[in-house]
């Protein structure tokens, strides 16, 4: 079965060629599925551009696109059951993971639906002889380049927002997770979309991807992913000075002073890191927790640890699944030999497990580095996988300088029972999310994002939608008459 989708028809790669997509906790055959290269990418772009510039999507009326959005959101809940299955199956994470992240792809949709047509502005003149509009439009033909850990909710955060405003796309997941993208775009064509407006290409990045930063027909890419990758996103998107927006990850401080609710900070420091075994972009990754707490806090933290229980996606027992392939598993298990070898000290976990059942998938015990300082590779480099790295400090401002001592700046938290300290140091932290008292929560409404390096622009939120906007500004004389700015007389003399 043809898994490309382009210019309203599923169709097979150019070459031929096509892809084995296992899970990643018992390495089963999932699908076999279309490899595109750059010839299927630039074919996508060109019925993208096409869908365009001659197409009647982005005059469409704003009601018409947020009604088609609504009956994706529909029909995502009227087949959640299988599509949560797909997204586990891919990912390996855990079925009830995948379940949540339907309800919330479906929230998503609805959103944007609620937000098309919502913007621009009247600018005053100062005379009554001239009208001044902002009016927003469509930025163009969007590439849309999406991570294996969350698929189907990345793709839901741009793809949203771009038919929202009227825009075209071509879609193009990791190659290790297409499922529910290809279900996704079943759900479009059948929800109405257009041919040409919505477009999908399944390959590797470096073939099937790149020409959607390259390409002159592409007005916006949008990526999430790693910070070497985006870096090369960014630099090949400079040669056509084209819209970015970038989501990089990030190094997510979790500060936890002595006079925070200890059960809960305990109990949510472990899902803000193991939370799908670490694969998640806001992992709170660094715990930073006040020295005269230290010892008892991470004592029970580590015992806790080493309790969860690891399993597939529907193993109704598991608490946490597996990363996504053998390769990763080997960055993460070399990453924590290389935290060790700078001095930290390991207190749980640190490699696979050694339950035979799990022998057949690339499964990872939930790992606590302790006695770090930021001087440390494992505290300032991601590891995306289950790894806690733990750092100290004495006062308010020492734990703020830690906890902004990173390259990144995508999320964090401060636990405090001090209402005032806690706003103080939510103030003061260089991160694009923070947690009071929580981790993890997201809305479609509020704006996702980081500072520094953790990426460029926003999702969600009306930002969010702004990314695939452009600014128009209309200005009108309604009463029209010679400047007299040049003197002439009626012959052409002075």
């Amino acid at each position: 079965m043809a898994t490309l989708f382009i210019d309203g028809a599923w169709v097979n790669a150019v070459a031929g060629e096509t892809r084995e997509v296992r899970c990643p906790a018992d390495q089963s055959l999932v699908a076999v599925v279309d490899e595109a290269g750059e010839a299927d990418t630039i074919a996508a772009i060109g019925a993208a551009r096409r869908a365009f510039d001659a197409g009647d999507w982005r005059a469409t009326p704003f009601t018409e696109r947020a009604a088609l959005l609504l009956r994706v959101a529909a029909a995502l809940e009227e087949n959640s059951a299988a599509i949560a299955r797909a997204e586990s199956l891919d990912t390996g994470k855990r079925l009830v993971e995948s379940e949540y992240d339907v309800t919330d792809v479906a929230k998503c949709f609805r959103y944007f639906a609620g937000l098309a047509g919502n913007g621009g502005r009247v600018v005053d003149t100062g005379t009554t002889s001239a009208v001044s509009r902002i009016v927003q439009e469509p930025v163009g033909v969007c590439g849309l380049i999406t991570p294996w850990n969350y698929p189907l909710l990345q793709a839901s955060w741009k793809v949203a927002p771009a038919l929202a405003a009227g825009n075209t796309f071509v879609l193009k997941p990791s190659e290790l997770t297409p499922s529910t993208s290809i279900i996704l775009m079943r759900i479009l064509d059948e929800c109405g979309l257009p041919a040409g407006v919505g477009n999908l290409v399944l390959g590797a990045g470096a073939t099937a991807g790149a020409p959607l930063a390259e390409h002159r027909d592409v007005d916006l890419v949008s990526f999430t992913g790693g910070l070497a990758t985006g870096r090369r996103v960014m630099a090949a998107a400079a040669a056509t000075v084209k819209k970015v927006a970038l989501e990089l990850g990030g190094k997510n401080p979790n500060i936890v002073f002595a006079d925070a609710d200890r059960e809960a900070a305990l109990d949510n420091a472990l899902t803000a890191v193991f939370l799908h075994s670490g694969q998640v972009c806001s992992a709170g990754a660094r715990l930073v927790i006040e020295e005269s707490i230290h010892d008892e806090f991470v004592d029970e933290l580590v015992r806790r640890a080493d309790r969860i229980v690891l399993g597939g996606p529907f193993d109704v027992q598991a608490e946490t699944g597996t990363l996504i392939s053998r390769g990763h598993r080997d960055k993460v298990a070399a990453y924590v030999a290389a935290g060790i070898a700078e001095g930290a000290v390991l207190r749980c976990g640190g490699g696979a497990p050694d339950d035979a059942q799990l022998e057949s998938g690339w499964f990872f015990r939930p790992t606590i580095l302790d006695r770090c300082d930021t001087s440390m590779g494992c505290v300032q480099d991601e590891s995306f996988g289950p790894v806690l790295t733990v750092e100290t400090f004495r006062d308010e401002d020492e734990a703020i300088a830690i906890a902004n001592d990173t390259i990144y700046g995508l999320a964090g938290a401060v636990w405090t029972s001090d209402a005032s300290r806690a706003q103080r140091v939510a103030g003061r932290l260089r991160h694009g999310t923070i947690w009071i008292n929580d981790y993890h929560p997201y809305l479609p409404q509020a704006e996702w994002g980081g500072f520094k390096q953790s990426g460029v622009g926003r999702e969600l939120g009306p930002t969010g939608l702004g990314e695939y906007v452009e600014l128009k500004h209309v200005y009108q004389n309604v009463n029209p008459a010679p400047s007299g700015w040049f003197a002439f007389d009626e012959a052409g003399g002075e």
